[in-house]
């Protein structure tokens, strides 16, 4: 015969999610009211921090001087001097029409599509004021259109 006090036989598996829980939360409560109870140590809390009001406080000012004295006698050295020099040769081929006009004429009607037809007409690199300068040509804004 069996005892009806005795625990019935282990199931296989993992417990269920509310026997977990009959453990836990005592636990849990347990801790609340020992840290309630050590947080409550009945300790004189004369010592503990107190919020700081704005008050004001010393200023303190440090000044440093520094004297350098140069002997009159000492003169410092020249740097020594380079110089660099390059020489460069310059050869510009420039083939000019026959023009019938006036140049004021001709300058006012120059127009370059590409950098291609300013070096056909031997005008590249042309710079900003020049007749035949447009923004088109000067990639880099430099002022100095087809330069390359």
């Amino acid at each position: 015969m069996t005892s009806p006090y005795t625990a019935p036989p282990a199931a296989s598996g993992p417990a269920p999610k509310w026997a977990r829980k009959r453990y836990v939360l005592p636990a849990l409560a347990l801790a609340l009211f020992i840290g309630a109870g050590i947080g409550s140590g009945g300790e004189d809390t004369k010592g503990d921090a107190k919020p700081v009001t704005a008050k004001p406080q010393p200023t303190v000012t440090v000044t440093a001087t520094a004297t350098a004295t140069i002997a009159a006698e000492a003169e410092p050295e020249p740097a020594e001097t380079v110089t660099a020099t390059e020489t460069v040769k310059v050869t510009r081929t420039v083939t000019a029409e026959a023009a019938a006009q006036d140049d004021s004429d001709v300058d006012a009607d120059v127009y370059y599509a590409n950098c291609s037809e300013a070096r056909a007409a031997g005008a590249a690199p042309v710079r900003r004021g020049e007749p035949g300068y447009a923004s088109h040509l000067d990639r880099d804004n430099d002022g100095v259109g087809c330069d390359s």
